[in-house]
């Protein structure tokens, strides 16, 4: 990683929502490796929910943290192939103010190392809201791997050049009521 500098880590909050049928908290590894792996690096994790795969849920928790003055960074882990209940990229698309296109094509160009041509079945996406960054992921363990070391651990890095999302997230002054 290329690092500006003299430049300062700046720590954001960040809320993930891990997306499944199936999980609960306690066996949700896909969330808790972008969780912890927020905080190891120094971010606040101001939130973390597990919502059933419904596009209307998914939507409004979405939508509420986009709204909420603390929370600068939405990771969403679940729901993006293909079969038949998966609607994330459906609840979340039409929330985003802008879409980051080059995030879904970076993260299938990272994990045709992992998973070979199975990569093409992922909708990965990434936009911004209301200054606020949402990055919708596989829900696999491996696939928050690749995401979070191929792509998030530098681009919520405000000392990466030659640029990073920080800037065009809300002010970190506004965030720090949480701490």
């Amino acid at each position: 990683m290329s690092i500006k500098p003299n430049a300062e880590f700046v720590p954001l909050n960040i809320a993930v929502l891990t997306v499944s049928d199936s999980r609960s908290l306690e066996t949700d590894t896909s969330g808790e490796l972008l969780a912890t792996r927020a905080v190891d690096v120094g971010h606040r994790l101001v939130a973390r929910v597990l919502l059933k795969d419904d596009l209307y849920r998914i939507r409004a928790q979405v939508a509420a943290w986009i709204a909420d003055d603390d929370v600068q960074v939405v990771l969403v882990t679940g729901g993006t192939g293909f079969t038949g209940r998966d609607s994330t990229p459906e609840a979340v698309d039409c929330l985003l103010d802008k879409k980051v296109e080059g995030f879904g094509e970076l993260f299938r160009a990272l994990s045709i190392l992992d998973i070979g041509t199975s990569t093409v079945q992922t909708r990965a996406l990434a936009g911004l809201a209301n200054g606020t960054l949402v990055c919708c992921l596989p829900g696999s363990t491996g696939a928050c791997r690749t995401a979070w070391e191929g792509i998030l651990v530098e681009q919520l890095d405000a000392r990466h050049r030659p640029c990073n999302f920080v800037a065009h997230l809300k002010p970190v002054a506004a965030c720090e009521s949480r701490g």
